[in-house]
């Protein structure tokens, strides 16, 4: 296990996280890119399975995968019914993550983004918008912009497929038509799109 989580995560985070991974009898998947989720947790037949995407950066994954113990540990604790994300996950994943915001897993320019962030955790990282600015920083390089970095009146793709057009700005989100029906989209700044030619 220790090998594997090696090529996914800080070398210096590998054996904590292998130790969680024993102590609560997770089957760990790593899979596929989806598009709709970075990870997830489920119990099946008894056993704890966590699925996490393999395209993620170390860092990404790292807080995916403790994202997903988070859910098995509240589960766990305190019982199925509880929300999935609410007061006893968010104890659960910031108790999960204090012990690994240190400079030797995290970069120094991370560790700060991270320590807001677990003040109060989100349902996901890509919703808190600057933490999501700062993990992107270490992604593989792509002809992708952030939506609040575009032109007004610039041309995209999504997800590549729809195309839509930049047109105003709802206090933090941005309304963009879709260029096909003309029907209002609103996006959060830091969707990731593919500028286009106007037609």
């Amino acid at each position: 296990m220790q090998q594997v989580l090696a090529k996914y995560i800080p070398k210096a985070a590998v054996e904590g996280i292998c130790i969680l991974i024993q102590e609560w009898r997770v089957q760990l998947k790593i899979v596929n890119e989806r598009k709709t989720r970075h990870g997830d947790y489920k119990m099946r037949g008894g056993y704890h399975i966590i699925t996490v995407n393999a395209n993620l950066n170390p860092y990404r994954f790292l807080i995916t995968l403790v994202h997903e113990l988070a859910h098995l540990v509240a589960f766990e604790k305190y019982g199925h019914h509880i929300k999935p994300h609410g007061k006893e996950w968010k104890h659960s994943f910031t108790s999960l993550m204090l012990p690994l915001l240190h400079p030797s897993i995290f970069p120094s320019d991370l560790l700060p983004v991270l320590a807001r962030h677990f003040k109060n955790p989100t349902a996901s990282s890509d919703t808190d918008t600057l933490l999501h600015i700062a993990l992107k920083k270490y992604d593989e390089a792509s002809n992708k912009s952030y939506i609040f970095e575009i032109p007004y009146g610039s041309y995209f793709k999504f997800r590549d497929h729809k195309i839509f057009r930049k047109e105003k700005k709802r206090i933090k989100r941005y309304e963009c038509i879709e260029i096909k029906t003309g029907r209002v989209y609103i996006f959060q700044p830091h969707a990731q799109v593919e500028l286009v030619k106007e037609n």
